[in-house]
């Protein structure tokens, strides 16, 4: 069984609560990998992903080896690793660490979060930049030697995990913080919640220079699949999956009337999130991902009926990519990333 495969067989939630001892004990298997390098701690809920990867590039111009992980991944596992701005060898930093994964019952994300610490200790990288996966407190990769913490944004998700309040959630998530570290806030509001450390204000830039304690001149062009993806002149895909997501959308798409292909997940607030994506276009083709979660294609389009002058259900992505193009383009897929890896996968064949 590869390692891919072996990784779709596990559980990507712990079913013994969330919490770092699990997490600890497998680091500690593997020689305890994450005290290797210095890191810069991505927290959030919308734009971790962009940021993590804007901030490996901005060290890399400045000379530094670097590793990163982000996720979820869009189209294949080998995105959440990354080497010097590339993808890793994931097969095979799986596989060292997947004995003492299968002893310990790991999670897919605690695997995942272990096979990059440890890959990035025996490269001796100079920095890693991880991505946090859900809140920060208990999460997976909460284990770092973390010399800066970037909060992106903060918005009401998975609230029965993090709290039911704004304030609770951005709590939970700069509980990463630690004694010396840099603290990088793009919202000042929260400066009050850190619990120790140098507060900034900014994003994925002033983060990586807090690391480095200088300015960095370059200012790379970031392509990361799924977020804000341009597929030729006619197509962008951006896995938005929530209100907060749309408008943080909304906010750097290029203008124009937009033919809309969705799906959204049950847990979401599927109706608001149509409401906002109503700004980018009047056309829509709901449909339906292979998420378990994921509403039925008819139940997205009966939702939209009142924001947009056409709407369509489709309920192959595929299909509902190929009408939308025919509605009228430029075309924007959105609404899950489990859309836009159904389409990439189909895509591959």
């Amino acid at each position: 069984m590869s390692a891919v495969e072996w990784l779709d067989s596990l559980s990507p939630w712990p079913r013994d609560g969330f919490g770092l001892g699990r997490m600890h004990a497998l680091l500690a298997e593997l020689g305890d990998p994450q005290r290797a390098f210095p890191a810069i701690h991505v927290v959030g809920t919308n734009g971790k992903s962009t940021a993590t990867i804007t901030i490996e590039q901005l060290l890399l111009s400045d000379g530094l080896s670097v590793g990163s992980t982000i996720s979820p991944h869009v189209a294949s596992w080998s995105e959440r690793i990354r080497l010097d701005g590339e993808e890793a060898d994931f097969e095979g930093a799986v596989a060292r660490v997947r004995p003492a994964a299968e002893r310990l019952d790991a999670t897919q994300f605690e695997t995942v979060t272990a096979a990059a610490l440890a890959l990035f200790a025996e490269k001796s990288v100079d920095a890693a930049v991880v991505e946090a996966g859900l809140g920060g407190r208990f999460d997976a990769t909460n284990v770092l030697q973390t010399r800066v913490v970037l909060l992106t944004n903060v918005a009401l998700e998975h609230t029965d995990v993090l709290g039911d309040t704004l304030e609770s959630i951005a709590r939970e998530k700069l509980a990463v913080a630690q004694a010396g570290s840099i603290v990088v806030l793009l919202d000042e509001m929260y400066a009050y919640l850190v619990p120790a450390g140098d507060i900034r204000i900014g994003g994925a830039r002033e983060a990586a220079e807090a690391f480095v304690e200088h300015a960095i001149a370059a200012t790379p062009e970031i392509v990361l699949p799924g977020r804000l993806e341009r597929r030729g002149e006619a197509e962008i895909r951006d896995g938005a999956h929530n209100p907060h997501g749309a408008r943080y959308l909304l906010e750097r798409l290029p203008a124009g009337d937009y033919t809309i292909v969705v799906s959204i997940l049950s847990d979401k607030n599927a109706d608001e999130m149509l409401r906002e994506l109503r700004r980018a276009g009047s056309r829509l083709v709901a449909t339906r991902s292979s998420s378990p979660r994921a509403l039925p294609a008819a139940g997205v389009a009966e939702l939209a009926e009142p924001y947009f002058d056409l709407v369509e259900s489709v309920d192959d992505p595929v299909e509902a990519l190929t009408r939308a193009h025919e509605l009228g383009e430029p075309v924007l897929v959105t609404g899950s990333l489990y859309l836009l890896g159904d389409i990439a996968a189909r895509e591959q064949r």
